[in-house]
């Protein structure tokens, strides 16, 4: 039987970027706290939340015995004077991993500036064509993440993965096939995050395999998070910015909302995926029971990793 990898992230525990942080769990709780319920690897979390030194940082992953699989790096791309802070921030987060790296290599996990624009953090779920860039701005766009998605490789060897999410835009299944079409495949896959796909599809029933097989090859990287149904309609039906449907619920724990996990996993089986799966409840700080729900989704993905064989 293949075994499933499976790691868990800061933002299970509240640690989210521009958010408040008088509330944060501290690392080292957090990192104790996810070994305790059965994970095996963890994300980097916004930078200075971890040791941002590779020695300290080395340290306190392997006196866990956890692998460190990618830190998430917000940049508004649609902006051409974002991309050279981009670059940077990238690179100086993509050199932090290489130094702590194991196997498999981290990511470094690009996304928009997400939660930032007023009208996709207003219409995060229920996204509309017109909504989306322009033509112009989507090859400043793409342009911006494949000259990131290069320098983190020439500087580093690793290879970056484009975070499709919720009030950015990259959202839709439409917006994340247009972002792969645009981007050069040696540098650039996607780690496909399933909460957050089901979100920008404007529904609660979507096929999975049918999504996995329209980026295939592109799909690097596994992001688990479940979407609640009855608030994700409820966030359509009363208009719902991001942030309350996140304060309302819509990512419970794994297997209590609709995504189709066996689904997913026969379909990673069948293509021989050898990474890690990474969980993702995303709460906003001092929201839920983090160690409770950490455990009882680890617990979830116990009784469906037959899908897996």
């Amino acid at each position: 039987m293949k075994k499933l990898l499976v790691g868990n992230a800061p933002c299970s525990w509240g640690t989210l970027e521009h958010q408040d942080n008088s509330q944060q769990i501290p690392f080292n709780r957090m990192l104790d706290e996810l070994v305790e319920t059965g994970y095996t690897a963890t994300e980097l979390g916004d930078w200075g939340y971890m040791p941002t030194e590779a020695g300290a940082l080395s340290t306190e992953l392997k006196k866990r015995n956890l692998a460190m699989l990618g830190a998430f790096v917000p940049v508004a791309m649609k902006y051409p004077a974002a991309h050279a802070a981009g670059v940077a921030n990238a690179v100086k987060t993509a050199r932090l991993l290489a130094a702590v790296a194991t196997a498999p290599a981290p990511y470094l996990v690009l996304s928009d500036d997400n939660g930032t624009d007023p009208v996709r953090t207003k219409m995060a779920g229920r996204i509309t064509p017109e909504m989306g860039l322009s033509a112009a701005e989507w090859k400043i766009f793409a342009g911006g993440a494949d000259k990131i998605a290069k320098a983190v490789f020439d500087e580093t060897g690793l290879r970056t993965v484009l975070h499709h999410h919720c009030a950015g835009y990259v959202e839709t299944p439409d917006e994340i096939a247009k972002f792969l079409d645009l981007t050069d495949p040696r540098h650039i896959g996607l780690v496909f995050d399933v909460g957050h796909y089901y979100h920008g599809t404007g529904g609660e029933d979507c096929d999975v395999a049918a999504a996995l097989d329209r980026y295939g090859d592109r799909v690097w990287y596994i992001h688990l998070k479940d979407i609640e149904p009855n608030v994700s309609r409820q966030c359509r039906e009363e208009e719902w910015d991001y942030f309350t449907s996140m304060r309302k619920g819509i990512y419970p724990e794994l297997g209590k909302g609709c995504v189709d996990f066996p689904a997913m996993l026969r379909w990673l089986s069948a293509r021989d995926y050898k990474g890690y799966m990474l969980v993702e409840q995303d709460i906003l700080p001092g929201m839920g029971t983090p160690k409770e729900s950490a455990a009882r989704s680890r617990e979830y993905l116990r009784s469906v990793e037959k899908y897996f064989a």
